[in-house]
């Protein structure tokens, strides 16, 4: 571990069920706490460590060597979306690695890994033993933990903070409306309980006009405004998000007569508004190799996941079926219901990092959502000869 030019500082990660684990700072010189969790994806994790869902996590990569590849710039695409992010800046409260490397080569690196952490004042530890880190999460569930620079100022945050007790999504969501590709033939609003950046692509780039709304904006006012509704991924316990995105999307299952999709958090809150329960897994699915059995043709997927919330699908509500299950564990992937156009799914099709097995589901979507407005467009000419 030979990237220091000056004497290293030691860092330690302290799990709240006792163990502590010490090795190497390269990322910012603060200490911070959060809930532990791991990831076994392989690859992206610019992409995963500005995933807004990972809001107030301690992320530990089961890949032994991170940041060879360094971390790309803040390019923006033709909609001003990020290219190689999901959020303007590092959401995750800070990461532990196996071996950081501090030589990167990649043909759109910009700088390395650790001083990417440094300038979004996020610390980072190498030189852990993250198969024992995994193994104790694995054992015992995700944990509260504290990740301590030792010679860093004093942290202010409470001993253990438990993320999950916090509403997040507030934290997260988009404090006014935003609007990406205005020309677009159909109009999509989406609920930002922490939407990706390639959400908002995988719906542009398929000639959709979006708009952005806060999580708890009653979007039924503006019905006769969108041809589709959105619910998007999100951070932390959905029930701490308050009963208000709930009741407008209850409201909006009974009223809206136009089509519905949700990913991720989005898939919680649907559940919640049908009637359904959440409860916590014992450690989540966070990774890019989950496969998610589709009920009805038997299809399984792999499919790019990071939730630690499900839903109880043990009994579905009048009206709903399940649309995917986990081949894992068995944990709830989607929802579906029987009549109107409203589906949901746990996992994130649109992937960043991951396999990209499920973006069909955008394409089912918008297209439903053009064949629902066609038809609308159709019963009006109708109606006015």
């Amino acid at each position: 571990m030979h990237f220091f030019n000056q004497q290293p500082s030691l860092a330690t990660l302290k799990l709240k069920s006792g163990q502590s684990f010490t090795g190497v700072s390269f990322g910012a010189n603060v200490s911070t706490t959060g809930e532990a969790v791991f990831t076994t994806s392989l690859v992206g994790y610019p992409e995963s460590m500005t995933d807004p869902s990972y809001t107030g996590q301690i992320l530990v990569f089961t890949q032994p060597l991170i940041g060879n590849y360094g971390v790309p710039g803040s390019e923006k695409d033709k909609f001003g979306l990020y290219k190689y992010f999901e959020s303007d800046k590092i959401q995750v409260s800070g990461i532990i690695v196996n071996d950081y490397a501090s030589q990167y080569s990649h043909w759109t690196a910009v700088e390395s890994l650790g001083n990417w952490c440094k300038r979004h004042n996020v610390p980072a530890i190498t030189g852990v033993d993250t198969r024992a880190v995994v193994q104790i999460l694995r054992e015992q569930g995700s944990t509260l933990a504290q990740l301590n620079v030792h010679d860093s100022p004093k942290n202010n945050k409470p001993f253990m903070w438990d993320p999950n007790a916090e509403n997040l999504v507030a934290a997260v969501s988009t404090p006014t409306p935003l609007h990406y590709n205005p020309e677009g033939d159909i109009k999509i609003a989406v609920v930002d309980c922490g939407v990706k950046q390639n959400i908002l692509r995988c719906l542009t780039k398929r000639g959709a006009s979006v708009t952005v709304l806060p999580y708890d904006y009653d979007f039924n006012r503006d019905q006769e405004l969108y041809d589709g509704l959105f619910i998007s991924n999100g951070p932390g316990n959905p029930v701490t998000c308050g009963t208000t995105v709930v009741k407008h999307l209850r409201e909006a299952i009974n009223t809206f007569g136009k089509p519905i999709f949700g990913i991720c958090m989005g898939n919680l809150l649907l559940g919640m508004a049908a009637g359904m329960e959440v409860y916590k897994l014992p450690f989540g699915n966070r990774g890019h190799n989950q496969p998610a059995l589709h009920v009805q043709t038997g299809q399984c997927s792999i499919t790019s996941q990071n939730h630690g919330y499900a839903l109880n699908d043990k009994v579905m509500p009048p009206g709903w079926n399940k649309l995917f299950i986990n081949a894992n564990d068995g944990s709830n992937e989607g929802i579906c219901h029987e009549s109107l156009p409203i589906f949901s799914v746990q996992f994130h099709p649109e992937a960043k990092g991951g396999p990209q097995d499920t973006e069909y589901l955008f394409e089912e979507f918008i297209q439903l959502v053009r064949a629902e407005k066609l038809k609308r467009m159709t019963e009006d000419d109708i109606v006015l000869a």
